[in-house]
């Protein structure tokens, strides 16, 4: 089956789903990229529990590739700015499926600019956005890492 066959589709994230988002976070090769540094899991579990699932403010939908659970894409305030983020699982990653879902996603998520400020060298993460009309407007020092600032108007 080719990848333009498989069933990309958005849900609202149930408590089943943390354990997916959980391993995904843990993924070397995502840590790398992301330059995100993974929660211990009782952690993690609080941070969606309280700050994710249990803000009325946050919209967060999970993204299934043929009913498996691929990741995540959510939104939240920082201030007076509207933030996008996303994870998916490395099995989905080069295949057309965080683009899909991120198409599927904006059209949900009517609040704009929304911002993103992906890891200056997660190239993969800065094409999906820009090619989702997001526009570069600078960079920004994240502790030890340059991060690239994208707007989508």
């Amino acid at each position: 089956m080719s990848d333009d066959d498989v069933d990309v589709r958005l849900r609202d994230v149930v408590e089943a789903d943390l354990e997916f988002f959980l391993a995904y976070e843990h993924d070397p090769e995502a840590v790398r990229r992301s330059r995100f540094t993974p929660r211990p899991r009782e952690a993690f579990l609080r941070h969606w529990k309280t700050k994710v699932l249990g803000d009325d403010t946050v919209f967060v939908q999970a993204v299934t590739v043929d009913g498996d659970v691929a990741g995540s894409i959510v939104t939240w305030w920082d201030g007076d700015r509207r933030f996008l983020g996303y994870w998916l699982g490395r099995p989905y990653w080069g295949r057309g499926i965080g683009s899909r879902a991120l198409a599927l996603f904006l059209e949900r998520e009517q609040n704009r600019p929304l911002h993103a400020d992906p890891a200056g060298d997660n190239t993969g993460s800065v094409r999906l956005l820009e090619k989702h009309g997001f526009q570069r407007t600078g960079t920004v020092r994240q502790g030890d890492n340059e991060h690239v600032m994208l707007v989508l108007a």
